[in-house]
């Protein structure tokens, strides 16, 4: 029996299982399709063939590779990144091979045993208060200044997601006196954060003053629409060139707006709030997540040690080390 071409088996895949029988975010199909993009193209300039020519042969263990190098070489992806496309390419294999059975090309199958490829878990970078409060009091008070200062205070306050905060609407901020925010977040799952008083009483302002209706973007861009991710990031660089002239602290750091989110977990735990409860806070489905911090917290704590722990001296006449553990502690 002929192999089925990706042309008639991608459609499906995105239409009946992604969309009808999983039900999956715009999210998830957006990232999904670009994966398929790249890889068609990729498959194209290797096997001088159109996409819509190609046979689900081609999909080898050996041609998958080859494109998850091509996106870290020639792409510059970061590990992440090409382990989220691999993840694409496999639950496309998952649908194949619940679909075709035993006629799927053996070649093919073994792009499954493809592992995630593993990788340094980086420090988590956050903000220290006097940081955070000079980014709030860098902004002017203009209205975009002003729109700017509420939004990097409930990044700060809620912990959201950049795309949860450019999602909320007027009528997310729940109650009459403003004290907490509805966030949709990752997974279609939402949630509930409490806000401070100081929080409550700037958003109360901004919708007196703009006469924001309930179904109105909370945080608009000059057109009335919501911000994108890429408007969010160029305004928060254009504050910081200003607040660090205030604090010194702030040049030559990578700051983003997904930086707030990791700075109210730290301070959080740093008060001496449990973990399950800065899980809550950001919404993270595991604890694991959450995890993160404790150990990010814990190195910080250490290296701050060792910086004060004095040197012990060697001991006098002291025998040497075996040949095996001196080998060990050179690895």
């Amino acid at each position: 029996m002929k192999t089925p071409d990706l042309a008639n088996l991608l459609p499906r895949f995105f239409t009946e299982h992604l969309v009808e029988q999983r039900n999956v975010s715009s999210r998830t199909v957006a990232a999904y399709r670009d994966t398929f993009r790249l890889l068609l193209r990729f498959l194209q300039r290797c096997h001088r063939a159109k996409p819509a020519e190609l046979s689900l042969q081609v999909l080898t263990a050996s041609n998958v590779l080859d494109f998850l190098s091509h996106l870290e070489r020639e792409r510059h992806n970061s590990v992440r990144s090409r382990n989220a496309r691999l993840a694409a390419i496999r639950s496309f294999l998952h649908y194949a091979s619940d679909l075709l059975g035993p006629e799927l090309p053996e070649p093919t199958r073994r792009v499954l045993s493809i592992p995630w490829k593993r990788h340094s878990q980086p420090l988590l970078g956050f903000l220290s208060r006097e940081e955070v409060q000079a980014i709030l009091t860098a902004t002017d008070s203009s209205w975009t200044g002003r729109r700017d200062q509420l939004l990097f205070q409930l990044l700060y306050n809620t912990g959201a997601r950049v795309s949860e905060i450019i999602a909320v609407r007027v009528q997310d901020v729940l109650t009459g006196d403003s004290s907490q925010i509805q966030l949709h977040g990752k997974g279609r799952k939402h949630r509930v954060v409490p806000l401070w008083r100081q929080t409550q009483k700037q958003v109360r302002r901004w919708i007196k003053e703009n006469e924001l209706a309930p179904d109105a973007p909370l945080l608009p861009n000059r057109f009335g629409q919501p911000m994108s991710r890429s408007g969010v990031a160029w305004q928060l660089r254009r504050w910081l060139r200003k607040a660090a002239g205030q604090v010194p602290s702030l040049e030559r750091r990578r700051i983003s707006p997904h930086t707030f989110r990791h700075t109210i977990a730290m301070h959080l735990l740093q008060s001496g709030v449990a973990p399950e409860i800065i899980a809550l806070w950001l919404g993270h489905e595991s604890p694991n997540t959450t995890h993160l911090y404790v150990e990010a917290d814990l190195e910080m704590k250490r290296r701050t040690l060792d910086k004060i722990t004095p040197t012990r001296a060697k001991r006098q006449g002291s025998k040497p080390s075996d040949q095996l553990l001196r080998f060990l502690d050179q690895l």
